[in-house]
């Protein structure tokens, strides 16, 4: 396995670019199940987790032509005409738990599918309850046999009804799903408590260029009306929110200054309040550019929760976590979205972090300089970000091992950040 080998110490400075969002090319990709016909979707990262989209993809019947437009991101061509396997089977889903959204649009579409119950990082149960209660409201009959979610629809012509979903709390997956079945389903569809991540209304915005009729992206009530075909996707992927305020609390972390292209700023208004509470300046010297740099020499202590979208995003604990461990004073972080989302404070503490685990809460007794390089082990994705954040501001050589978690969601991490100017390479594990 790879490791990344960090000298840190060394301020970031100067200018990257955002890859395609992760969170918005799965559903995205997913989404040309919906029809039969060519779908172009535009700078989708190279991820470990694009690779296990395009053996689904493939596994079901699909070709994909994939066209690299250059250093990052590819350009996919989606045949979908073909797609007749309704099965998504463990091999594939094991890999990453996404793959459930394959349900709501083979669902959808033939009017029956079978998917394994899936894998993914380690980070809690994140059962899928709220999808299958979606495809229940749409009329879908659900059985759980063996490991796999079989799913069918009954009826002359196999089409889901139209429903009024009540969400009992708020599921980014579960919205999707839903949206995407419904889109296809006899009459209207009204989703309350809907997720309003900016990653589900760029699905949203995705669907309505094949036909889908929806309306309220972006708000807690969706309402869908299903047509009876939809027809080819046509999309651009996004900058990666997560991957952007990655960069930029990288940046402040060690003292230097870091500029991200590429994101809506609009997305990241709870990482800039956070970031001027501890003592940054937030600059915006362009369309879709931000730029972060500290404004002091201290960085000051912030608690934050984390909570569903306009709140602290859960995907951005971790690295807030390395963060507070150099500010000066005490903090706290709750975690509300995954209840097991605290596997890399143990690292930290190899690395001389103060931390201390209560329940959903982590204690931070911040000291400046306070990390040293040790040897550490990734556990899942945003560990692994962070657990790289806090390797770039130790004392030393700190050795991040089991990287392929964050090749899931970071395309190039270390070649983005030794063009800011870090010490940074990637050890093969062979």
């Amino acid at each position: 396995m790879d490791s990344f080998r960090i000298v840190g110490g060394k301020p970031l400075r100067g200018m990257v670019e955002a890859g395609g969002s992760k969170n918005c090319a799965l559903p995205v990709l997913f989404a040309t199940l919906l029809s039969d016909s060519e779908h172009i979707v535009s700078g989708v990262p190279k991820l470990r987790d694009m690779d296990s989209t395009l053996s689904m993809l493939l596994h079901l019947g699909a070709t994909v032509d994939l066209k690299h437009a250059g250093t990052f991101g590819s350009d996919w061509v989606i045949r979908t005409s073909k797609v007749k396997d309704t099965e998504a089977p463990y091999d594939l889903v094991r890999k990453m738990r996404a793959s459930v959204l394959v349900l709501g649009p083979l669902l959808a579409r033939f009017g029956h599918a079978r998917v394994s119950l899936p894998g993914g990082c380690a980070i809690g149960a994140r059962p899928i309850d709220l999808h299958l209660l979606a495809f229940e409201k749409l009329g879908a009959q659900i059985e759980i046999k063996q490991g796999y979610v079989e799913t069918r629809v009954t009826g002359a012509n196999k089409r889901l009804k139209g429903a009024v979903i009540d969400f009992p709390k708020v599921s980014v997956g579960a919205t999707e799903n839903a949206m995407m079945a419904a889109c296809l389903a006899e009459g209207e569809t009204i989703l309350n408590n809907a997720a309003c991540e900016p990653e589900v209304k760029d699905l949203g915005r995705a669907l309505q260029t094949m036909g889908a009729d929806i309306e309220g992206l972006g708000t807690p009530t969706i309402t869908i009306r299903g047509v009876r075909n939809l027809g080819s996707l046509n999309f651009q992927i996004p900058g990666d929110r997560i991957e952007a305020a990655t960069y930029l609390i990288a940046g402040f972390l060690t003292r230097g200054e870091v500029e991200v292209g590429g994101v809506n700023k609009e997305d990241l208004g709870f990482c800039f309040d956070a970031l001027k509470k501890a003592g940054a300046e937030i600059l915006f010297p362009g369309l879709k550019r931000v730029i972060c740099r500290p404004k002091s020499d201290q960085i000051l202590p912030v608690d934050i929760v984390t909570a569903p979208f306009p709140g602290f995003a859960t995907d951005l604990q971790a690295q807030w976590m390395a963060l507070m461990c150099h500010a000066q004073g005490n903090s706290k972080i709750s975690e509300t979205i995954f209840e097991n989302r605290f596997m890399h404070v143990p690292e930290l503490h190899r690395m001389g972090a103060d931390l201390t685990i209560r329940g959903s809460e982590v204690f931070i007794k911040g000291r400046p300089q306070c990390l040293q390089g040790a040897p550490v082990m990734a556990t899942d994705l945003r560990a692994s970000a962070c657990l790289v954040l806090a390797g770039l501001a130790a004392k030393g050589e700190t050795q991040v091992n089991r990287i392929y978690h964050l090749d899931r969601g970071y395309e190039s991490m270390e070649v983005k950040l030794r063009t800011l100017g870090a010490d940074v390479e990637r050890l093969s594990g062979g």
